[in-house]
């Protein structure tokens, strides 16, 4: 069946206002985000980017579906980097030079709030898994003794270990490693807690 020329209309349209959503939050961040340059940008009427999306706030989450897309290519190749211990810390490391190349773009992924009272739509909250999925394998093969809902909340655990590093980092705060340094800092907060891992295993014997 072919598609009707007002669907390909609306596809192009919700497809160039994403983009130039995008365009405008890797420039300026989340927080410069306004409707008027995003439509200004697509080459629309302000009025048209209710015709793609329902709201803003829907235009932001299509703007992070692709980053956690992007972000979940560069984090694919740290699966082959060897044992868990390689892969765990390939994961970080690669997770970090993300932040800091797409520095707004990742920023915009925890940054962004909806209204009180309305929850997070499932196709969202699902694209969001790409940020722990990848470490539940490699610490399940170092701690095969934890049950699989101890094995996710460690892998949440870990995450917001590096996680807060980074964002520490990024954002410049006082308490915050030196960009420069960042991606030795991550690596070595991996490493301590990966062996820490391997030392809470039970002693097989």
């Amino acid at each position: 069946m072919e598609k009707s020329p007002d669907k390909d209309r609306k596809a192009d349209l919700r497809t160039r206002l994403i983009e130039a959503a995008e365009a405008e939050i890797a420039e300026k961040g989340l927080l410069g985000l306004k409707a008027r340059n995003v439509t200004q940008r697509a080459g629309c009427a302000l009025g048209a980017i209710y015709n793609a999306v329902a709201d803003l706030d829907e235009l932001v989450m299509r703007v992070n579906s692709r980053t956690l897309e992007r972000l979940g290519k560069a984090l694919a190749p740290a699966s082959d980097a060897g044992g868990p211990e390689a892969v765990t810390l390939a994961l970080a490391d690669a997770y970090a030079v993300f932040a800091l190349e797409n520095r707004r773009l990742w920023s915009a992924l925890f940054e962004h709030r909806l209204p009180e009272g309305v929850e997070m739509p499932d196709w969202h909250r699902q694209e969001h898994e790409v940020l722990i999925a990848r470490i539940v394998a490699p610490l399940r093969t170092l701690r095969p003794d934890l049950a699989d809902a101890d094995v996710r909340l460690r892998v949440r655990t870990l995450f917001g270990a590096v996680h807060g590093v980074v964002h520490l980092a990024l954002q410049g705060r006082l308490v915050g490693v030196p960009e420069p340094l960042l991606r030795q800092e991550v690596a070595a907060l991996v490493g301590a807690l990966v062996l820490g891992a391997r030392m809470a295993r039970p002693d097989p014997a």
